[in-house]
């Protein structure tokens, strides 16, 4: 639990932000993982002293409330910036995490995806506020709705990177098959550095066969893009957001925060080979 209490290092005083690197978590499929992935990585990654904004980019705003945000704190947050031009920098709260951040969701982002219908350059409204960010960040996480419309177009124009959570069932393949249409759109038409960084398997049951089959089904598909870390299913993954906390954090010597924190390990590996 040490690691987890030394605070990253501060960035200096007075130099320009560099850009941080943008990874979209997404999946169209809900209940795979993507935000549990996301607030548990953002904590492994701030644990070996990255500095690291999360966006909660998804209505129900869960990545939030897994990181202990009140909703009475979130009154500026993902939603008046994509909509009132509102400064990420303005929308930013700490966590209880050094060296991680929330740009939180809020009730109205639930609207936003009508609102944004008739807003000229609607996809590039993230990308342009990112841009804009004044503090300095290593990493920034989109945690993206279960959805394929404007919030997840959205986190995509944004992004260099899409990290996908692949939960271990039978339609797993048939699901992520559109999320890849989707990414190879978006880099043909408004993302062109847009790629897949990585597949991660979750809720993975080592007792029952599936499990292993889907994992062998999509390792053969999609070859080194898959991590070989795997999330297990854990009760304690499973308990932590009722706490606000993440696993890391709630029981840190769990099965699920370890895997966790090798999956950080390997992203920041396959980070470093990209960005070489």
């Amino acid at each position: 639990m040490t690691d987890l209490a030394q605070p990253a290092d501060p960035a200096t005083p007075g130099a320009a932000p560099r850009l941080p690197r943008v990874i979209a978590v997404a999946n169209q499929k809900g209940g795979v993982g993507k935000t549990t992935t996301t607030i548990n990585l953002g904590t492994a990654m701030a644990a070996i002293h990255k500095r690291v904004l999360i966006i909660d980019l998804d209505p129900q705003g869960n990545a939030s409330t897994g990181l202990g945000i009140d909703r009475n704190q979130r009154d500026r947050n993902t939603y008046h910036t994509l909509i009132d031009h509102a400064s990420l920098d303005e929308t930013i709260l700490e966590t209880e995490i050094p060296g991680l951040s929330i740009s939180p969701s809020g009730p109205d982002l639930a609207g936003a995806e009508i609102e944004l219908v008739d807003v000229p350059r609607r996809e590039f409204r993230l990308r342009e506020a990112l841009r804009d960010l004044e503090r300095d960040f290593d990493y920034v996480l989109i945690d993206s709705p279960p959805s394929l419309g404007l919030l997840t177009l959205n986190a995509l124009v944004a992004a260099q990177a899409v990290l996908v959570p692949l939960q271990c069932e039978f339609f797993a393949l048939e699901g992520i098959s559109h999320l890849v249409k989707t990414v190879d759109r978006v880099k043909r038409t408004f993302n062109p550095v847009l790629d897949i960084q990585g597949i991660v398997l979750t809720m993975f049951d080592g007792r029952n066969n599936l499990s292993d089959m889907v994992a062998n089904d999509v390792r053969a598909h999609f070859g080194e893009k898959v991590y070989e870390t795997v999330i297990p299913r854990n009760v304690k993954v499973s308990e932590a957001p009722s706490h606000g906390r993440p696993v890391l954090v709630y029981d840190f010597r769990c099965k699920g925060a370890q895997a966790y924190l090798n999956l950080a390990g390997e992203v920041l590996r396959r980070e470093r080979r990209l960005t070489a």
